[in-house]
């Protein structure tokens, strides 16, 4: 059993995002690029699926700043092989290219299944989950919380809106979104990192051509603020005071 993990490097919400000058993107020398946070729960169900059935686990990112941490961090989880793939990503790449990229490596090393992160907060023209399935021309199910493998299939249990749960066997090759791996995300030390850094073998793949990016039409502005909130002083008293004072201004009383 063949199991790749495609993952996604996003900048940090917790950094100021800066705008660049011309105002069509954002500026990369102040972004901060952290793993995905569902990517990381995509790894965290491929290796319990290893651990299950003694599957060999890939993963598979780009070569921008964070790669090799997020790399070896997925290698002291468990994972078998990790692959970079290396080229001019210096003005993003938009998950069709990056579909496409993926699709044709996995044309040539074809997996038994492929495991993404249901959605990443940088997802501007569609998961990659599902865009990959469909350049490949694989079945897909998204918000994934769960997995069972058999010789040629998966039983997946999929999320619905209001806590539905339902349970869909896939055949395989097939691609899923992860939305939850059935354990908690699991606690790395940085001395098995490190170990990690000393001992596993990281695959750099060059890419000779690296479609372009995005173009972004007109320009890009942070969100300005119209209004902000009324905080009430005082005691219990006071603050209900004032409350019936506003409901009443509002006509609401």
């Amino acid at each position: 059993m063949k199991i790749v993990v495609p993952v996604k490097l996003v900048p940090d919400l917790v950094e100021e995002l800066v705008i660049n000058d011309q105002g069509t993107g954002l500026d990369p020398m102040w972004l901060r690029y952290k793993l995905n946070e569902l990517d990381e729960h995509a790894i965290e169900q491929a290796v319990l699926l290893k651990e299950r059935a003694g599957a060999h686990v890939t993963v598979i990112a780009l070569d921008i700043d964070g790669a090799d941490d997020a790399l070896f961090t997925a290698s002291a989880k468990g994972v078998d092989q990790l692959v970079k793939l290396c080229g001019d990503f210096e003005q993003g790449l938009n998950n069709h290219a990056l579909a496409g990229l993926i699709a044709k490596l996995l044309r040539q090393a074809p997996a038994d299944l492929v495991l993404t992160g249901v959605q990443a907060h940088n997802d501007l023209d569609g998961a990659l989950g599902a865009l990959l399935a469909g350049f490949l021309k694989l079945p897909y199910v998204g918000y994934v919380s769960g997995v069972s493998l058999s010789n040629d299939s998966a039983l997946v249990r999929k999320e619905y809106p209001g806590g539905l749960m339902a349970e869909i066997e896939v055949s395989l090759p097939a691609v899923l979104g992860i939305q939850a791996a059935e354990r908690p995300l699991s606690y790395i030390a940085f001395s098995r990192i490190r170990q990690a850094m000393k001992t596993a073998t990281l695959k750099e793949q060059f890419l000779p051509q690296v479609p372009p990016a995005v173009q972004v039409v007109g320009r890009m502005y942070k969100s300005e603020s119209g209004a902000r909130a009324m905080m009430l002083q005082g005691d219990v008293d006071t603050v209900a005071a004032r409350l019936v004072e506003i409901f009443r201004e509002a006509g609401v009383l």
